[in-house]
C-alpha cells in the first residue's frame, strides 16, 4: 500500500515496522520476494525436478491500477531477489484472474448456469479483483480469436481488506485509548498480530443475516495486563466503562461482539466498493455487460458477495472456486501467453516535455524563453499517447528530438503523465511527473543529431527504445521512472 498511495516513489524510500523503525523499501520488497524464490527452488530440489533456474520464466502480479513506477520498483525489488531481469514478467491481477477464469469449467464458477457464457465471443464481463490492500477493477470483452480486449480503463482504490481491518484497530482505540494499543504494538508486537489474524478468520465468516455474538479470540493476559498497568482498571471494567459497553463483552479469552457492530466495520468499504463498480459501469462501453466476476481474497467475503448482488440485480455474479488463487493460477498462464490481453485502454495521456516555436495565439506568453530567437515556448506536454486510447499489444508510438549541442554525449527526455486528454503544458495541475528517459550518443559527433524515441504501449509495462535518423541505428536508452 506504500507503494499504491505514493506518488513519489524513489529507489531511496523507506518503510516502517510495526515499531516505527525504518528500512529501505527496496530491501523489504527485494527480501520478501527472496523468500518466494528460495521457498519454490527448495521444493524443487527435494522433489529432484532437476529443473535449473534459468529454465524459469518468473512472473510478478501488480494490482492494475499502479503507476508505472511503482511497477518499476517491484521489478527492480524481484531483480535484487536474484531474478534474472530478462526472465521477468509484470501481470495485472486483474487481467490474471480473467485468464484464468477462461479455462474454468462451469462447476466451479458459482453464480454460472449450464451454457454460461464468458468464454463466447463477444462476451462482455468486469473483474473484480479484491485483495488485502486494493480494489481493482477491469472489464474485458472475449475476441473471436481467443484474445481478451480491455473495453474500459482499469480502475480502483484503496477499499481491499486491510480497509476493514483499520476500522477494527479503531474500534479498538475507542475501547481502550490509542496510548494502550500503541504500548501493545510497541511492546508486545505478537500478542498485537495475533488478534489481526483471528480478525481476518472472523472477516471470512460473517454473515448478512447472523445476529448472534460473533466470538473473537483475544490475547487476554496481554491486553489485561496492560488495561491494569496504563489505565488503573482490568479488562472487563474497561470495556464496561466504553460506549461499546452494551455491544462487547469478555467471555475468558473471547470478546463476544454484537453481528451489527461487525457488519458496521465493513460498510464504508462495501458502499465504497459497490459504488466504483456503479460508476464504471456508467461508462458507455461497459453498457452492456452483464456479467461481474469476484476474484482475489476479500471476494471471499459473504457481506461483499451480498451486496454485490443486492445491487446487480440484473447481472450474474459469478465467484471462482477459491477466488483467492484465482490471480496467482492466472499469472502462471499469462507467463505461458502474455499476448492473452490484445488490446488496453489508457488510464493516463503520457507526454515528453519540449520546446516548440512561441504562437501568441495560442500559446501562454509566461511560457515565452527569454532571449531565445526565433521565439521559443517552454514547458510544452508533447502527447504521445491520450488518455481512454485503445491501444494494442505492444503497439509503438514515436517522438521526434533533435541534439541542440555539437558533441552533445546525451539526451534526457522527461515523461509526465496527464488525467487530462487536452493538456498545453508539463505544469497544469492534471500533470505529474513521471520520469526521464536518457539516450546516448556513445560517438559523439558537430553534427546536429535528429532521433526518433520509439515508445511501446499496450503492454503491462511501457518500454522505450531510440533510433538515430540519419544512420538508422539503434542508441542506447535508460528509462528512470524511481
Amino acid at each position: 500500500m506504500n507503494l499504491h498511495n505514493n506518488t513519489k516513489i524513489t529507489s531511496h524510500m523507506v518503510l516502517e515496522d510495526i515499531r516505527g523503525k525504518s528500512v529501505p523499501a527496496i530491501e523489504v520488497f527485494g527480501l520478501s520476494i527472496k523468500a518466494l524464490v528460495t521457498h519454490l527452488t527448495d521444493i524443487l530440489n527435494k522433489q529432484g525436478t532437476g529443473m535449473d533456474k534459468s529454465e524459469i520464466q518468473w512472473v510478478l502480479t501488480v494490482p492494475a491500477i499502479w503507476t508505472d513506477a511503482a511497477k518499476q520498483f517491484m521489478r527492480k525489488g524481484a531483480v535484487k531477489a536474484g531474478i534474472p531481469e530478462d526472465s521477468l514478467k509484470i501481470a495485472l491481477e486483474p487481467e490474471a484472474a480473467s485468464i484464468f477464469c477462461q479455462y474454468l469449467p462451469t462447476k466451479k464458477l458459482h453464480g454460472a448456469d449450464e451454457g454460461f457464457t464468458m468464454t463466447e465471443p463477444g462476451a462482455k464481463y468486469m473483474v473484480v479483483d479484491l485483495g488485502g490492500g486494493t480494489a481493482d477493477i477491469t472489464v474485458h470483452e472475449k475476441l473471436a480469436n481467443g484474445q481478451l480486449k480491455e473495453l474500459c480503463r482499469a480502475a480502483g482504490n484503496d477499499c481491499g481488506g486491510t480497509s476493514v481491518d483499520g476500522r477494527f484497530f479503531q474500534m479498538l482505540v475507542k475501547i481502550f485509548g490509542g496510548p494502550l494499543m500503541k504500548k501493545i504494538k510497541d511492546e508486545d508486537p505478537s500478542a498485537y498480530l495475533d488478534l489481526f489474524r483471528e480478525f481476518e478468520t472472523v472477516k471470512r465468516t460473517i454473515t448478512p443475516e447472523k445476529d448472534s455474538k460473533i466470538n473473537i479470540t483475544i490475547p487476554y493476559a496481554s491486553l489485561d495486563t496492560h488495561c491494569k498497568n496504563v489505565l488503573g482498571e482490568n479488562l472487563a471494567d474497561v470495556l464496561g466503562s466504553s460506549t461499546y459497553s452494551n455491544q462487547i463483552a469478555v467471555r475468558g479469552d473471547k470478546m463476544r461482539v454484537d453481528a451489527d457492530v461487525m457488519r458496521s466495520l465493513f460498510k464504508p468499504t462495501i458502499d465504497s466498493i459497490i459504488s466504483l463498480m456503479k460508476e464504471i459501469l456508467r461508462n458507455k462501453a461497459a453498457s452492456d455487460v452483464s456479467q461481474l466476476l469476484l476474484v482475489g481474497g476479500f471476494s471471499e467475503c459473504i457481506l461483499i458477495q451480498d451486496a454485490v448482488k443486492r445491487n446487480f440485480k440484473s447481472k450474474r455474479v459469478i465467484i471462482p472456486e477459491e477466488a483467492g488463487l484465482s490471480v496467482l493460477k492466472g499469472a502462471v498462464l499469462f507467463g505461458h501467453r502474455p499476448e492473452y490481453v490484445q488490446s488496453r485502454v489508457m488510464r493516463f495521456s503520457y507526454g515528453v516535455e519540449t520546446r516548440d516555436n512561441f504562437d501568441s495565439n495560442i500559446h501562454d506568453k509566461k511560457y515565452l524563453v527569454d532571449g531565445v530567437y526565433p521565439q521559443k515556448c517552454d514547458k510544452i506536454f508533447n502527447k504521445i499517447v491520450e488518455k481512454d486510447q485503445e491501444v494494442s499489444l505492444g503497439q509503438k508510438f514515436t517522438t521526434g528530438h533533435l541534439t541542440v549541442v555539437p558533441m552533445q554525449k546525451e539526451m534526457k527526455l522527461q515523461i509526465y503523465v496527464s488525467t487530462n486528454k487536452t493538456t498545453m503544458y508539463t505544469d497544469e495541475s492534471s500533470c505529474t511527473y513521471l520520469g526521464s528517459a536518457t539516450i546516448t550518443f556513445p560517438v559523439p559527433t558537430e553534427d546536429i543529431r535528429d532521433v526518433k524515441a520509439e515508445y511501446t504501449f499496450g503492454n503491462t509495462e511501457i518500454g522505450m527504445t531510440a533510433v538515430d535518423v540519419k544512420t538508422g541505428t539503434k542508441i542506447t536508452t535508460s528509462f528512470d521512472l524511481i
